[in-house]
């Protein structure tokens, strides 16, 4: 179970999430958000945990941000993907290719369906990412995704779920979705953009718990 630890703003907080269990790190590039990092500041952070932990994952979240931003930040702060969260036209990401994935908010099984339509799915794990669905919103609301939906695709493909995950949930969101990973930033602060230690060592427990057994049917 790959463990994402999102909206990280300082050294610090990353470093005591690393060492807590996180498997990659989000660093949020939307202004408006409370987890908004500069890039400037995302590149010195990145180059430490690069020479300390080169095998954490470290993904920019981009927001309907211009195509010429997304590929500036990636390769000036060195970051492995880049998590497209808004109304990104397909082109971005046929653009980035296997650098960039897709974060989904469907507001139920249709919505979700035309969304898989138009944009392509990584060959790589992660190929979606699924949030909670708030209108006019982009994620980070601390709002529980559609667990039902969200399990429906995880058969079909790789996803990171999102939404509302904290440490007394994500066992039972693991348990119904099976997803690949899990992706939490609300659920695991003290405050907006300021991590928890404790709180994020028990999500990593909690949601690397054993999974119980499917019932065959018939």
């Amino acid at each position: 179970m790959i463990v994402k630890i999102c909206g990280i703003t300082t050294l610090e907080d990353a470093l005591a999430c690393i060492e807590a269990g996180a498997d990659w790190l989000g660093f949020n590039f939307y202004p408006p958000s409370p987890r908004y990092l500069t890039p400037t500041a995302c590149v010195e952070i990145a180059a430490v945990l690069r020479r300390s932990h080169p095998g954490v994952k470290l993904v920019g979240v981009f927001v309907n941000a211009p195509i010429q931003e997304v590929t500036a930040i990636l390769d000036g702060c060195r970051l492995h993907l880049a998590q497209l969260c808004g109304h990104e036209p397909p082109e971005h990401l046929a653009m980035l290719g296997e650098q960039a994935f897709k974060a989904l908010r469907p507001a139920n099984a249709t919505a979700l369906e035309a969304e898989l339509a138009a944009y392509r799915a990584r060959i790589e794990a992660p190929a979606w990412l699924i949030d909670a669905y708030r209108p006019g919103q982009f994620g980070g609301t601390g709002h529980t995704a559609d667990w039902s939906l969200a399990a429906g695709l995880a058969q079909r493909a790789p996803i990171l779920l999102a939404g509302g995950l904290k440490p007394g949930n994500v066992a039972a969101a693991v348990a119904q979705v099976r997803p690949w990973g899990v992706d939490v930033a609300s659920g695991v602060e003290s405050a907006p953009g300021r991590k928890d230690v404790a709180l994020v060592r028990a999500f990593v427990q909690a949601a690397s718990s054993p999974l119980p057994k499917r019932e065959r049917v018939g």
